[in-house]
């Protein structure tokens, strides 16, 4: 598996399992940047509050991050005025503006060594100007502080360019590991199933008065029904020696646009967005060396990871209150592609209603909320996906023959009379699993780019020995 450069550059120390049950104020499920930013709120407020993370803090999404933390989120804003109204508007952006802030005033106050840097984000088309113009409008309607044109530091001319000042980025993992440090943390420890106030895991049960699921994906099929919501991308970078000195993140929305991000002497670059179970073809990191060679030809490649985000049907993340029957639960997920800043939000905008029963931004992240004119296209279109999923598994032939599968690659393959998932290493040893997702039972595809199994419908993965890497499937697959 590939490694991102946060990973490299800085571990977490290792925290104890649960041993035994605990009876607590809050619980949050999951220990990446948005669970471990809740818990240190609601422990501030005078909670005691425990973090259950089933592998280790900082192992999912947010070791595979760009990092940046911003209020612009792609052509959101212009979107959001036009499907909801400025009022919803205006609060994504207070919320988000807000989380800038306060990542802002935490590095200070809490003497945290996070490379955290202010710079300006851009986003930029080398197409069309009339998009970016349009979402320059609503900023300023909107009272973010905006600029429109066309210069920018990128090796390449832009048709246009948009520019939100006071935005930063920094180290996330150092960042996170400051900041549960003195959290009560429980490592190695999966929440099997929540019932009620009950939180049942392996190594113990925890009842909490308040449960939040911040697990990147929710595990729990119902209440909620958040597999019939959202859908999962992935997307890919690299990290580059010898390239461009950029001052300011930039974000491209043209259909093939790329993300450039510096970190010290690297200069990251992304791109190559595609919905997971759908890359067979591969060649994903390549797009991204070829670009790197075009522009920076002396540049040389430092590491390369790829990053996976949940998306929702109209574009705005899921903060809030878990489900109408389950008052005590509360849920942060689809953060799109701005995990950290969503993060932010999440925390603040949970605790807010723990503690205070409300929230400013409730209504814009409520995910009791279903708007037809901004999500029903996307709902037809992913519940589409679910069901050629579903229907593959029972349709598609084998595709290849054991023995015909090359060195190196993966497959669907006819074994012993059945289908099933093959990879076969560089020494020629055949590695087999079911190729039925254990999530809801979708058929998996090959992602030759990251040498793992997909799942089409609901975004689980798993590597080629069938261990389980991304939820909402919660077990492994089964190996032959």
């Amino acid at each position: 598996m590939s490694e991102s450069i946060w990973s490299k550059a800085a571990g977490l120390p290792e925290r104890p399992a649960l041993a035994g049950g605990l009876d607590v104020d809050a619980a949050v499920i999951g220990g990446g940047m948005a669970g471990v930013l809740t818990a240190h709120f609601l422990k501030a407020a005078g909670l005691r509050t425990v973090l259950l993370e089933a592998s280790r803090v900082g192992g999912g999404q947010t070791k595979n991050t760009t990092a940046k933390i911003t209020s612009q989120h792609g052509l959101i804003y212009h979107r959001l005025i036009e499907r909801s109204g400025e009022e919803p508007a205006r609060q994504y952006a207070d919320a988000n503006q807000r989380a800038v802030a306060e990542y802002r005033r935490m590095v200070r106050e809490l003497g945290i060594d996070c490379d955290f840097t202010e710079a300006p984000a851009y986003l930029y088309s080398t197409a069309e100007r009339e998009p970016l113009a349009r979402e320059f409008e609503a900023a300023k309607a909107l009272g973010i502080g905006a600029a429109y044109g066309s210069q920018t530091e990128l090796p390449f001319p832009v048709a246009a360019a948009l520019r939100f000042d006071g935005q930063a980025r920094f180290h996330p993992l150092r960042f996170l590991r400051a900041v549960a440090g003195p959290l009560e943390i429980y490592e190695g420890t999966p929440v099997r199933s929540v019932e009620g106030n009950r939180i049942f895991t392996d190594r113990g049960e925890v009842t909490a008065a308040k449960i939040v699921l911040a697990c990147h994906y929710p595990f729990l099929n119902a209440p909620g029904y958040y597999f019939m919501r959202m859908h999962q991308e992935r997307s890919y970078v690299l990290a580059l020696k010898n390239a461009s000195k950029l001052t300011g993140m930039y974000l491209g929305v043209d259909a093939d646009g790329l993300s450039f991000r510096p970190q010290g002497d690297l200069l990251l670059l992304g791109g190559g967005n595609h919905r997971t179970g759908e890359n067979s073809a591969g060649g994903q990191y390549q797009r991204l060396r070829e670009a790197a060679k075009t522009y920076w030809p002396e540049s040389a490649e430092a590491a390369a990871w790829s990053a996976q985000d949940c998306m929702t049907l109209d574009g705005v993340p899921y903060i809030g209150r878990y489900s109408a029957s389950t008052p005590d639960w509360y849920v942060a997920t689809g953060f799109q592609k701005w995990g950290m800043t969503s993060s932010m939000v999440s925390a603040l905008l949970i605790t807010g209603l723990i503690t205070e029963g409300k929230s400013p931004w409730e209504q814009v992240f409520t995910p009791q909320r279903f708007n037809p004119s901004a999500s029903a296209r996307t709902l037809m279109r992913d519940t589409a996906q679910a069901a050629k999923g579903l229907a593959r598994k029972f349709l598609t032939p084998p595709r290849e023959d054991i023995e015909a599968l090359p060195r190196g690659h993966g497959g669907v393959v006819e074994y012993d009379g059945e289908k099933v998932g093959v990879y076969k290493d560089e020494n020629g040893e055949a590695f087999i699993v079911s190729v039925r997702c254990p999530h809801l039972g979708c058929q998996l595809e090959w992602n030759p780019d990251e040498k793992s199994w997909d799942c089409p419908c609901h975004g689980s993965r798993f590597d080629f020995r069938g261990r389980l890497i991304d939820n909402p499937a919660q077990e492994g697959l089964e190996g032959e």
